[in-house]
């Protein structure tokens, strides 16, 4: 039976009002601003086994169950003039293939109400969720190619946390609330970030961004919701994990609602394209040398300062929403001197990998193994990439030595270079969305550049990364010259950054003068032109004597607070249902002769894992770590699952449950 996300968190505590909890001043004593706000929440989750993650790039690095689901977060704002729609996804890129889909799904439903000027979707980055749902070949290499379950499971979850937003629309106000954090994140690219000139360098003394940015919904004189911005990596979760996870921004979204049952606690990016999680500057190391540890440490870190900047939010923000949208060819742009170091006129390039992009960041975990020896179904369709450098490209690219020219691939790119810019306004709020991953530096003279245009204070303009579309990263001319990591992935050459400072100051300059801006060329959709090379269910079947749903093995009599169950249970393959807005697990406790769910796998006490036995038989173990608060009772651990007939294919849900247990 499914578990409503709200059902589990209602269950776990009672609802007490955000405006108590945090100490700050009730929403009904700031007013209304004029807005109406709306929000909604569901799921993404792709296939919980055999299906590649997206972050690290690495082939082996398949799904094996799930520790926490990712969840899509939606909030919609309208002034009574024009309306906007901001989405976080947790996935490891929001990629233009998606953006395109769901913006079509939206005119289906809703006409020209949402479209691409005023819709906004981003990326947490987390390094644990499903790949697959991209349309360029770059970003399914590791994947084995295109995943349509998770494509369809990120679209259809995006669709419905927007609808949902849409229906909840209902008078309300906003307001912005600020703090800083400095133990959440460290500069993995520290020998680059001091190339920049001190006017760059002296704004992050600490060498990080520690601005922590809220936006505070209300609807009715209760606080609804929340969006915080923060720059750090999604990569508390290292490359030998195999559970779906959101990772540290996914923890901190779950601490928060779970002490509110209707409240939607949204983490987002900002520019964190140097920015790690891991403290020690090691993959998953840092506070400590647990990588669940960490990734709840660095979670919480964002939850406490996330309060404390909602505390601060007092004051009604006023002004109107806003939005801008236009694409630009990043590959051919031609950049004037007031946005490039030497002040000469400049221009872009094809987009193209370099060496050290191979390598990966040591500090959060390596790369794409493209010419290491492993092969690869989806390289070998498309070719390889063993293909000449145009030597026209090796010197515009320069000192960048290129690995593979991932825009001159035939017969279509492998990276988008047709790339969706942004600027949205939400009251004093101004949010510069960028289909990339911006180092704290290049971040920053983006938002200069644009919060000068528009004559507002620069805390006040946002740099969105990872929106509407995916191309790897942006460093500043003097970052890609020590081609480290960032540098090496920022594909269209030295004056990357400088073409988006200067084309997000013309959107700008559009917005402040109150004037459209144009299109821009189309971006091409890609849809059918990549393969899936990843095998899927033949069928499933219970080893001998044996049933689906039957448990292997029994958790214990009894347990005390802080240790573990365990049950293990016959199950069929998760991509015969990915249950999405559903559950694979159930804790559910005894209470007035009724079995009432406390837990299920969106969860952090939870964990599920998969296992294939053999060829068509597999295992779940499902663990649940007892919280401290556990009421003591009766309780028991549920499975739910799907297995496919041999011959039919016909697809039959089944249920297995435990024998139940004390907690004392």
């Amino acid at each position: 039976m499914p578990v409503a996300r709200r059902q589990v968190l209602a269950a776990a505590a009672a609802a007490p009002l955000a405006a108590t909890m945090f100490g700050a001043t009730p929403a009904s004593a700031q007013g209304s601003t004029g807005h109406l706000v709306g929000r909604g929440v569901a799921d993404v989750t792709g296939p919980a086994a055999e299906n590649g993650m997206m972050g690290y790039s690495m082939p082996q690095q398949q799904t094996a169950g799930i520790h926490l689901r990712t969840l899509a977060r939606a909030f919609v704002v309208d002034d009574g003039a024009h309306r906007v729609v901001f989405v976080t996804a947790e996935l490891g890129a929001l990629f233009q293939s998606v953006h395109q889909e769901v913006l079509r799904r939206l005119g289906e439903t809703y006409g020209e109400l949402y479209a691409e000027h005023n819709v906004l979707l981003n990326a947490t980055h987390t390094h644990a969720a499903c790949g697959g749902d991209s349309h360029h070949a770059a970003y399914d290499l590791a994947t084995m190619g295109f995943q349509e379950q998770t494509f369809n499971a990120v679209v259809e979850g995006i669709v419905e946390a927007i609808g949902r937003a849409h229906d909840d629309l209902k008078p309300g106000s906003l307001s912005l609330g600020r703090a800083e954090l400095t133990d959440a994140s460290v500069n993995r690219s520290r020998s680059a970030f001091d190339l920049n000139p001190a006017q760059d360098t002296e704004h992050f003394p600490q060498a990080i961004d520690p601005a922590v940015t809220v936006l505070r919904f209300s609807q009715g004189g209760r606080d609804v919701g929340a969006i915080t911005w923060f720059a750090t990596h999604g990569t508390s979760m290292t490359n030998g994990n195999h559970l779906i996870s959101s990772d540290n921004k996914g923890y901190a979204a779950f601490a928060w609602e779970r002490d509110d049952a209707e409240f939607v606690a949204c983490f987002s990016q900002t520019n964190s394209g140097d920015m790690s999680p891991n403290l020690n500057l090691e993959p998953g190391s840092g506070p400590t040398d647990d990588e669940f540890d960490n990734t709840e440490i660095i979670g919480r870190r964002q939850f406490d300062a996330a309060k404390r900047a909602f505390g601060s939010a007092r004051a009604p923000m006023n002004g109107p929403v806003d939005s801008r949208l236009c694409y630009v060819d990043l590959s051919d742009v031609t950049v004037d001197g007031r946005f490039t170091p030497d002040g000469r006129e400049h221009r872009t390039c094809t987009g193209a990998i370099g060496l050290s992009m191979l390598a990966g960041s040591t500090e959060d975990g390596p790369g794409i193994p493209i010419g290491e020896g492993i092969r690869n179904p989806l390289l070998d369709w498309l070719g390889g990439a063993d293909v000449p450098i145009p030597p026209e490209l090796a010197d515009e690219q320069a000192p960048k030595p290129v690995a593979v020219p991932f825009g001159a691939m035939k017969p279509h790119p492998w990276c988008p270079q047709i790339l969706p810019l942004q600027l949205m306004r939400i009251g004093e709020l101004y949010l510069v969305a960028g289909p990339a991953e911006f180092t704290i530096v290049a971040g920053l003279r983006i938002r200069r550049s644009v919060a000068a245009e528009l004559g507002v204070p620069l805390e006040n303009v946002l740099m969105q990364g990872y929106s509407n579309a995916y191309s790897q990263y942006v460093t500043t001319p003097e970052e890609y010259d020590a081609q480290q990591y960032e540098g090496a992935s920022t594909l269209f050459g030295r004056y990357t950054q400088p073409a988006y400072q200067q084309e997000f100051t013309r959107l700008a300059a559009a917005m402040r003068a109150g004037r459209p801006v144009p299109h821009g060329p189309t971006p091409p959709d890609l849809s059918g032109t990549l393969p899936n090379f990843q095998p899927g269910v033949v069928f499933d079947a219970p080893p001998p004597g044996r049933a689906f749903g039957d448990v292997i093995a029994e958790p214990a009599s009894g347990y005390r607070r802080g240790e573990q169950v365990a049950v293990e249970f016959v199950t069929g393959h998760p991509k015969n249902d990915l249950r999405r807005g559903g559950t694979y697990v159930e804790v559910q406790r005894l209470l007035d002769g009724r079995w009432v769910p406390v837990a299920d796998d969106r969860h952090w006490s939870t964990k599920y894992h998969w296992k294939r036995s053999g060829v068509a038989s597999s295992t779940a173990t499902i663990t649940w770590d007892v919280p401290a608060g556990s009421p003591t009772g009766r309780y028991r651990i549920v499975h739910n699952g799907d297995w496919k007939a041999p011959g039919s294919g016909e697809i039959t849900p089944f249920t297995g449950s435990s024998r139940d247990f004390l907690v004392a």
